[in-house]
């Protein structure tokens, strides 16, 4: 596919896109690319925090808004690892380095990982896609290791070629500074030596103790059972965070698309603490 060709300035405004560049592909799984991208004139479009989120666009394609799966203290490229379902997607699952795209943002809170998150053994828990906003935060704590006590990282997906960011898990990861990564997949496969069974089940066996802080993202159905067996093992609620992302649309609470309840989860969220949950409906 030939790049769509744009121009202008960038502008360093959440709401005025930043003009950037994908100059860098990776496949992760069959339906997972990493997009690197960098400003026009190099370095990263703005400053972000771990979790946050960004609107990336290709003016007459479309718009989305993706999480920003890169660490903020990679000062030279912002990563953004999209899963093929949709038309705009399934553009950029097509385009080659040099596209020109715009980028929005951030937006959104973010994990607080110079506060709450400070000083704690943290326990990360994915299921596919999932891994991505927790990467920037995994990425970010191992970048600043001195500052937080022992890693576990609990990831998991329908089958092995299905798990993203698995060379970096398996190189850069596992079984370094004080790092632990859990496995699993959804059902046995031959070639798969590890661990078989859903996230939810797996934690429970694993059974970590409660004063670790837990921060989890996957699908919805995951996040329900995941959180529902972390408060049946005595986790507190304090110590539970979670993100929304997936319901973000226009990042900045006009449209009214991620509103539940009295919150909106582009001015609220994405990050939740599990006790601020409690304000939200009954089937969020």
């Amino acid at each position: 596919m030939s790049a769509i060709r744009l121009s202008g300035p960038p502008v360093r405004d959440a709401l005025i896109p930043v003009l950037g560049v994908i100059d860098g592909i990776r496949e992760e799984t069959p339906d997972v690319r990493t997009f690197r991208v960098t400003a026009l004139g190099g370095g990263v479009c703005f400053v972000h925090e771990p979790g946050q989120c960004a609107m990336l666009s290709i003016p007459g394609v479309g718009e989305a808004m993706f999480s920003i799966s890169s660490s903020p203290t990679n000062s030279e490229f912002m990563e953004f690892s999209v899963k093929r379902c949709g038309r705009l997607t399934e553009w950029l699952h097509q385009v080659e380095p040099g596209q020109e795209v715009t980028v929005r943002g951030p937006y959104g809170n973010h994990f607080p990982v110079d506060t709450e998150l400070r000083g704690k053994n943290l326990l990360f828990i994915a299921g596919g896609i999932g891994l991505a906003p927790l990467r920037s935060v995994i990425n970010y704590v191992r970048h600043n290791r001195s500052r937080y006590g022992a890693v576990d990282i609990v990831y998991g997906a329908r089958g092995a070629a299905d798990l993203v960011f698995f060379n970096e898990i398996k190189t850069e990861w596992e079984d370094r500074d004080g790092v632990s990564v859990h496995l699993t997949i959804d059902r046995e496969e031959e070639s798969w030596s590890g661990h078989v069974g859903f996230v939810p089940d797996f934690v429970r066996e694993l059974d970590f103790p409660p004063d670790l802080t837990a921060l989890l993202c996957g699908p919805p159905v995951m996040i329900k059972f995941t959180l529902a067996g972390l408060l049946e093992m005595k986790f507190p609620k304090t110590r539970i965070y979670t993100t929304l992302e997936l319901r973000m649309k226009c990042g900045i609470g006009k449209c009214g698309r991620c509103n539940i309840g009295s919150k909106y989860v582009c001015r609220d969220g994405p990050v939740f603490r599990r006790d601020q949950m409690d304000e939200l409906p009954n089937e969020y």
